[in-house]
């Protein structure tokens, strides 16, 4: 997966690690009204990106599907649905 797509990732835990399917993507640092901006994030070749906002480590795992996170709960879902 090279574009966003909408995939987005948040971090309500506090972790310093999430395990993801996708190279490229927004985090949102936590649930609202604890988020950050949405940013674009994209490992490139690379398999790990640290966001700069939140400073969570998120970890590309090619075992998961694009929208897929460990722990599940970090999965982002916009109620806006974008």
């Amino acid at each position: 997966m090279d574009r966003d797509d909408g995939v987005k990732f948040k971090n309500d835990q506090g972790i310093p690690e999430i395990r993801i399917g996708a190279k490229a993507f927004k985090c949102a640092g936590a649930s609202t009204p604890h988020d950050h901006p949405h940013i674009y994030l994209n490992m490139g070749a690379a398999d790990t990106v640290l966001c700069p906002y939140c400073a969570t480590l998120f970890r590309y795992d090619p075992r998961r599907g694009p929208r897929e996170a460990d722990p599940p709960d970090s999965s982002f879902i916009d109620d806006l649905g974008k």
